[in-house]
């Protein structure tokens, strides 16, 4: 496997982006014998990169007996074909690497709904650069004889068609885990969603805070499918946790509409926690491609547009760093190590104080005999003072106003 990284992105370190780029390579099982950093002064319909820097690939290529070159750009189909021509091995560009990660990783029938549907779209683009036998012509119909339809017609309408059945069957899907969010409503908990940069440490942490056995490695994607766990507060009160796939910069087009759903979630959470990886070189280039997406989210009318306001920055990775202490902060930001445990009290702490600020106080008297309700306002409140007397109970508690609705709807 070959690797290059196009340098046309400002504010990126090119040895973090190239690691990256062999990450996600090495995270598919591909073995790493050569990679190289290749600045563009300009970028060539015909191949990307220059001549020069084509023939030197080529020839380090050849020594190394490469059988699949990956470049860590979007290529042309036009591209991919001279290239492959140059170099003598198959090659792929971002586009195709991160799709190949997804296929792997998906489990769930949405997510694998999501990378077939992604994949197609993908492959449509690029009929025109298949093999030869697109090329040959079906018969007509009996005595008209006649070209027929075309292979590569063919095969476009084919893929056509499935995409618009993928898109039905994402609807339904989509249409079920709206149905889901609101019994979760009418049982109403705090949703905690976490976002970040892929490798951010998400599952790490959300391991961490939850109990739960999510798939956590130091691997790209190793998260494809949204999870969720129930996470209890230093106040007592229940939230759902909700971990996410993760950011990327240069994400596919493709990949940005087919797991829209996947960011559901995001849009429906109360708190949004962004991990970042705080010991990465690349750490503010990442924060900004995540809040980049979180903003095109708000635009477009799936995101709330207050959603900063209920965001709190995870620092993650700490230990890497010499400890909690050693990290810097500003306001809104908390810093913790997933893997010692070290900050997530405070973590925890940050998240109760940010859903208490959206909570509205009320008081109510209860009849003595009423427990079930009175458990439901400890249950889904903050109960700030009670005062239990013969014929009442008088009780001051905070709740999120979903909550009160409800509870004032049960009296």
């Amino acid at each position: 496997m070959a690797g290059t990284r196009d340098l046309g992105e400002a504010g990126r370190v090119a040895e973090a982006r190239l690691a990256e780029a062999v990450g996600l390579a090495a995270s598919i099982g591909l073995v790493i014998v050569h990679q190289a950093i290749l600045p563009l002064r300009m970028r060539r319909p015909a191949t990307l990169m220059g001549e020069g820097q084509v023939a030197a690939q080529g020839a380090a290529m050849a020594e190394h007996e490469v059988a699949v070159a990956v470049v860590d750009a979007a290529l042309s189909p036009v591209q991919q074909r001279n290239l492959e021509r140059a170099w003598g091995c198959k090659v792929i560009d971002r586009t195709g690497l991160i799709l190949d990660i997804f296929g792997e990783r998906a489990r769930t029938a949405e997510g694998t709904l999501q990378v077939e549907l992604a994949h197609l779209e993908y492959q449509r683009s690029r009929l025109v650069r298949s093999w030869t036998h697109l090329e040959r012509q079906r018969g007509g119909f009996g005595f008209l004889g006649g070209p027929g339809e075309t292979q590569i017609e063919a095969d476009r309408r084919l893929i056509g068609e499935r995409i618009v059945k993928l898109r039905r069957e994402l609807e339904q899907v989509r249409r079920t885990r709206g149905l889901h969010r609101a019994a979760r409503r009418r049982v109403p908990f705090p949703v905690v969603a976490l976002v970040g940069y892929t490798n951010a440490g998400k599952s790490t942490l959300f391991n961490a805070l939850t109990g739960a056995e999510v798939t956590a490695r130091d691997q790209l994607f190793a998260t494809l499918d949204p999870t969720m766990r129930g996470l209890r507060l230093p106040s007592g009160r229940r939230t759902i946790l909700s971990d996410t796939v993760g950011f990327i910069s240069d994400l596919p087009t493709e990949l940005v509409a087919a797991f829209r759903a996947t960011l559901e979630e995001v849009a429906e959470a109360d708190v949004i926690l962004h991990v970042r990886d705080a010991a990465h070189p690349d750490s503010t280039a990442q924060r900004n491609d995540v809040i980049a997406v979180l903003e095109g989210m708000a635009a477009e009318g799936t995101l709330d547009r207050d959603w900063p306001e209920r965001t709190i920055e995870v620092l993650n990775k700490a230990d890497l760093l010499g400890g909690v202490s050693s990290v810097p902060v500003r306001s809104g930001q908390v810093v913790v190590s997933a893997i010692t445990g070290e900050g997530l009290k405070a973590l925890q702490a940050a998240i109760d104080a940010r859903i208490s600020t959206g909570m509205e106080l009320a008081c109510y008297d209860l009849a003595p005999t009423d427990g079930a309700r009175i458990a439901w306002l400890h249950e889904h409140g903050e109960v700030i003072e009670r005062q239990d007397e013969a014929e009442a109970v008088h009780v001051k508690v905070r709740l999120l106003p979903a909550d009160r609705a409800r509870f004032e709807r049960l009296e």
